[in-house]
């Protein structure tokens, strides 16, 4: 399966590396490549590896846990869209997931 990373995702992507790099921009830079490279490996060949977010009844929408960030994602017919990426201690806002 395809992976296809929403704007919503790539932007919580650049907010995590922007608050990284404040203490050290090198770090900031392998951190989102290891969030994106953990997607990346193991969703293609096994989009239903991820738990069903919490928060929401809808088995199509799972999440992968990284560290203390929580990757939510939508499992479709071709494809797996990653909606967002945001820290483990907050919970999912139905905005983030869009339509």
């Amino acid at each position: 399966m395809k992976i296809l990373w929403t704007r919503e995702a790539l932007h919580r992507l650049t907010e995590i590396e922007e608050f990284i790099a404040k203490n050290n921009a090198e770090r900031a830079v392998k951190f989102i490549d290891e969030i994106i490279a953990h997607a990346e490996s193991l969703l293609p060949d096994e989009p239903r590896i991820g738990r069903m977010a919490p928060e929401l009844s809808n088995p199509a929408l799972r999440e992968l846990l990284f560290k203390k960030y929580r990757i939510v994602y939508r499992v479709n017919k071709n494809n797996v869209e990653i909606l967002t990426v945001f820290e483990g201690h907050r919970s999912l806002r139905v905005d983030e997931i869009g339509p």
